[in-house]
């Protein structure tokens, strides 16, 4: 390979880096909400029924308080606060009322991941919910699009 190849070689290669790194960073689209005036992502990282109890009833205030079209919120679950989304979850007419209303509900892979390798079964959460690989990150990319974080 001449080193004009090489060169039209790594000049290819960068060029490729670039357009698929920022998508492949990417965790989730965000809410095909193209009229959202409010933007909010409530954090999940507790697996208290209070705190979960606790976040159902924020997300149904703000709907409440806001046109459904006017407002985007997103829960993300990670950690213990992904009980909430397992299929055997008390709050699991809740959650699936609000998904129904246009609440998007995140599970975090990572966290269902650990979960699998540390007991030897995958835990079964709700369908509805969207999976992303990195709660966290799922969290950071929201913000910087300008979603409001709520910790309740």
């Amino acid at each position: 390979m001449t080193r004009l190849q090489m060169f039209r070689a790594m000049i290819l290669a960068l060029f490729a880096f670039t357009i698929v790194a920022p998508a492949a960073a990417q965790q989730v689209p965000l809410q095909d909400k193209p009229f959202a005036e409010h933007k909010i992502v409530l954090q999940l990282s507790d697996g208290d029924a209070r705190k979960q109890a606790l976040v159902l009833s924020v997300a149904n205030n703000l709907l409440k308080f806001y046109d459904p079209d006017k407002v985007a919120i997103e829960v993300v679950a990670f950690g213990p606060g992904i009980d909430l989304l397992l299929t055997g979850s008390d709050h699991r007419k809740q959650v699936e009322s609000l998904i129904a209303q246009g609440v998007r509900f995140d599970i975090c892979l990572n966290t269902v991941d650990t979960i699998e390798r540390d007991s030897g079964k995958r835990p079964d959460f709700i369908p509805s919910a969207t999976p992303v690989q990195v709660g966290v990150g799922q969290i950071l990319f929201l913000t910087e699009n300008g979603y409001t974080l709520v910790r309740p």
